[in-house]
């Protein structure tokens, strides 16, 4: 099987080079994407594919529900690296209805590890119970859960300090959108206009006690 993938990369490559032959010389030399796409690691979700993208183009974080958590460094190093050095435009926090991780967080056996991962998206159902629990199957709750968990994702994205510091600096960019892509249709749904920025909060002065009241 692994040969069989060697295989496959050589004959890539040889479609590459083929109608190209310096393809892979522009590629070394640059990467200028304008876009950030913070996905689901679903196999079944290829971000490069879905809107039409060379490598090069698109710059990708992927991981179990497209969580955007602010404990997670390894999503906010390339948040960070995206924003502050390769200058992205807009961010895509795209999820995908089927999404396992979101059907798991709707479930409680136990999962294992990826219980703690997903506690979020489970706090977040809990939060809209009634409005799921109105709805009519376990598809349109789990549809809907997927829809909710994008718009959290990106709005905790837009909260970050990396974004707030780029838009204070660059007139409101990045764009941060909110995304869900279907497996059946291939299709994206924009849930959203682009993310506002977050309305600043008043800071309280502090009242010392003691020597300093």
């Amino acid at each position: 099987m692994i040969e069989e993938l060697k295989r496959r990369n050589q004959a890539w490559v040889d479609g590459k080079t083929s109608g190209d032959p310096h393809y892979f010389d522009r590629l070394v030399e640059q990467q200028n994407p304008e876009y950030l796409w913070i996905g689901c690691a679903d196999s079944r979700v290829p971000a490069n594919e879905i809107v039409g993208m060379e490598p090069g183009e698109l710059f990708v974080h992927r991981n179990v529900a497209n969580l955007a958590s602010p404990q997670d460094l390894n999503y906010l190093a390339v948040l960070q690296y995206s924003v502050e050095v390769l200058k992205v435009r807009h961010i895509l926090v795209v999820g995908h209805y089927g999404c396992g991780g979101v059907r798991a967080a709707l479930e409680y056996p136990d999962h294992g590890l990826v219980d703690n991962w997903i506690a979020p998206i489970r706090t977040l159902s809990e939060e809209h119970q009634a409005e799921l629990a109105a709805l009519p199957n376990e598809v349109a709750r789990h549809n809907r859960l997927v829809e909710l968990n994008v718009r959290r994702q990106a709005k905790q994205v837009a909260e970050t300090p990396i974004v707030i510091k780029a838009r204070a600096a660059n007139s409101g960019w990045p764009h941060i959108h909110a995304w869900c892509y279907s497996l059946a249709t291939g299709l994206v749904t924009d849930l959203d206009a682009p993310i506002p920025a977050p309305t600043p909060k008043r800071r309280r002065k502090a009242k010392f006690l003691g020597v300093f009241g």
